[in-house]
């Protein structure tokens, strides 16, 4: 029971902007990351703190990217803004706040909340 929904152009132009920042944001800190960072220090764990920090950002930014790519993905197969869990339409506002969400509030809570109960 699906309805297709196609992009605005406004949101396939948000979306290819958050691409390009996340990919330009990637190259910024992968590039920093690949300076080793001195043992001998007094600010070596300073450093270590930043790398990982760094480290941790690196990987979110790589999750966003994926979940942009699948949006565009789901644009192009007509099933943007709708729901990968439930299949119900996604909260334009939702949508336009997150272009690059896949999943409406409720699923998006829920799986949250799975996640929570797992990590305990």
């Amino acid at each position: 029971m699906n309805k297709k929904k196609t992009l605005t152009e406004t949101e396939r132009k948000k979306l290819d902007n958050e691409r390009k920042q996340t990919q330009a944001e990637l190259a910024r800190l992968r590039e920093y990351l690949k300076a080793d960072p001195e043992p001998t220090s007094d600010a070596a764990d300073l450093d270590v703190y930043e790398r990982e920090k760094n480290l941790a950002l690196v990987r979110r930014l790589e999750q966003k990217l994926e979940e942009i790519d699948a949006a565009l993905h789901n644009a192009q197969k007509g099933t943007y803004g709708i729901c990968e869990h439930c299949g119900k339409p996604i909260d334009p506002e939702r949508l336009k706040a997150l272009p690059e969400t896949t999943l409406c509030v409720k699923c998006k809570n829920a799986l949250e909340k799975a996640a929570r109960r797992a990590a305990l």
